[in-house]
């Protein structure tokens, strides 16, 4: 995964890989899924090892003061989010369909760019 558009340096990046619908974005009903906490220094090329084939759904929070959430104001994220495919974000996070791809017997790459609300 190769993520762009952080705005800054601070914190984390907290990764989330599913292969089920019902779990995306934050991974918390699949058992399977493939987590992982960056810090947002070295988050530009992250690699995951070991992905079965499948469809797939990748989500990312900036995680900025490193509290392990994403934090929101107003209903409305104060950190930075992304995910697979870079859908468009219009009320709430996107359907694991708009953000689902496939991984076969290669090595694929899933440009994310980072998004901030606030």
């Amino acid at each position: 995964m190769a993520i762009s558009g952080l705005r800054n340096a601070k914190g984390n990046v907290l990764i989330c890989v599913t292969a089920v619908a019902k779990a995306f974005p934050d991974c918390s009903k699949d058992a399977e899924s493939k987590k992982a906490i960056v810090a947002a220094p070295k988050a530009q090329i992250i690699r995951f090892h070991g992905v079965a084939p499948g469809n797939y759904a990748v989500s990312l929070i900036h995680d900025e003061n490193a509290n392990g959430k994403l934090d929101v104001k107003v209903m409305i994220p104060g950190e930075g989010f992304g995910f697979s495919r870079n859908p468009a974000v219009v009320f709430g996070p996107p359907r694991f369909k708009s953000a689902q791809f496939a991984v076969g017997a290669t090595a694929v790459t899933q440009p994310v760019k980072m998004k901030y609300m606030l």
